[in-house]
C-alpha cells in the first residue's frame, strides 16, 4: 500500500462521523447509536412481571406489541430513584427484539467525529466496562457510548423473549 493511500485511508477513519442519542443516568452522560433507536417515550405506565430479572421493571403496551421494558439504573449497577417528568424509555432493537431502556432524561442528538472516541478504561464511574464501546471526549464533558448487543447477555435477550411478544 502507497504512503498516500495509507494517510488516504486514515483519514477516512478519523473523519467517520457517528450520530447518537445522549442520555442522562445519575450524572453520567451517556450515548447510543441512534441508527438503533426506534423511538423515544415519556414514561407511561409500566405493567410488573412475576418472576422476572430485578433490573426488569416490566413490560409495556406499545401499539398492541408488548415490551420489556429494562431499569437502566438497575442493570448498570446504579442505585434506583424515584421516576419524574424528565424520565424516558428509550425503544432500542437488540438481536430482532424490540426493548426499552429506562434512563432519568434524554439530551440531544449529537454528530460526533470518531478521532474523539477512545478506548474505555477498564472500569467507568463504577460501570463495567463490557457494555462501553468507548468515550467521546466532547468540549466540556466526556460521553460514554454503549454498546446495546452487550448491555445484555444472549441468554438475557432470549429470557427477555418470554415476557415480551415482539
Amino acid at each position: 500500500m502507497s504512503e498516500q493511500s495509507e494517510v488516504a485511508s486514515a483519514k477516512t477513519i478519523a473523519d467517520e462521523v457517528v450520530q447518537l442519542v445522549s442520555f442522562n443516568i445519575g450524572e453520567e452522560e451517556f450515548g447510543v447509536d441512534i441508527l438503533r433507536v426506534q423511538e423515544i417515550n415519556r414514561m407511561v405506565e409500566i405493567t410488573r412481571v412475576p418472576n422476572s430479572p430485578d433490573y426488569v421493571e416490566g413490560v409495556i403496551n406499545l401499539r398492541g406489541k408488548v415490551i420489556p421494558i429494562i431499569y437502566m439504573r438497575k442493570r448498570i449497577g446504579m442505585p434506583s430513584k424515584p421516576l419524574d417528568k424528565d424520565t424516558r424509555i428509550i425503544v432500542v432493537e437488540i438481536d430482532k427484539r424490540v426493548i426499552g431502556f429506562i434512563v432519568d432524561s434524554v439530551n440531544e442528538v449529537l454528530r460526533i467525529n470518531k478521532s474523539i472516541t477512545e478506548p474505555p478504561p477498564t472500569m467507568v464511574s463504577g460501570i463495567d466496562s463490557d457494555f462501553i464501546t468507548s468515550i467521546a471526549k466532547l468540549e466540556d464533558r466526556l460521553l460514554i457510548l454503549l454498546d446495546l448487543e452487550k448491555i445484555l447477555t444472549k441468554s438475557e435477550v432470549d429470557e427477555l423473549k418470554k415476557i415480551g411478544n415482539n
